[in-house]
């Protein structure tokens, strides 16, 4: 019998009990205790037999402590999921928003899909609205400003 499955047959059952008081879930408290065991593999050669149920069990309750730590970061992030403010369909044209945007006025919105939805540039959309290149600029600019303003409020909840 080798080293390591001496010491699995001798700590195997101690540390699966107290992996089983750390998780309180049988599938998880053997998936921790084989992991303990794993690292205790890989590292065999640095561990020193009068070190190891102190090791063992230092081990088993970080790897514990990793996944209390996991679970609640999962937590936080469907709770998060779960109360952020629903945004735009998202079948929605980006035609179609910038038609529901209120604060939006017609030349910001005509200046927007002439841009973004036709790419054209400010020249092009001078010589199609009669504006200047600066009114153009302007226009962008505050219809860009407000859009991130509002979406802005939306992911605050505003």
């Amino acid at each position: 019998m080798s080293r390591i499955e001496g010491l699995y047959e001798k700590y195997a059952d101690t540390v699966f009990r107290y992996c089983l008081r750390q998780v309180g879930r049988r599938d998880l408290a053997e998936d921790i205790a084989s992991e303990v065991f794993l690292t205790l593999y890989q590292k065999l050669e640095q561990v020193e037999d009068h070190q190891l149920p102190a090791w063992l069990f230092t081990v088993a309750k970080n790897k514990a402590v990793d996944y209390w730590r996991h679970e609640a970061v999962a937590a936080r992030y469907e709770k998060s999921q779960s109360d952020a403010p629903e945004g735009p369909e998202p079948g929605l044209s980006f035609e179609a928003l910038l038609r529901q945007h209120k604060s939006l006025k017609p030349v910001h919105r005509l200046c927007l899909i002439l841009r973004y939805v036709h790419d054209l540039n400010r020249t092009e959309i001078a010589e199609q609205t009669g504006l200047s290149e600066t009114q153009i600029k302007g226009h962008l600019q505050y219809a860009l400003k407000l859009l991130r303003q509002s979406f802005h409020d939306v992911e605050r909840g505003e």
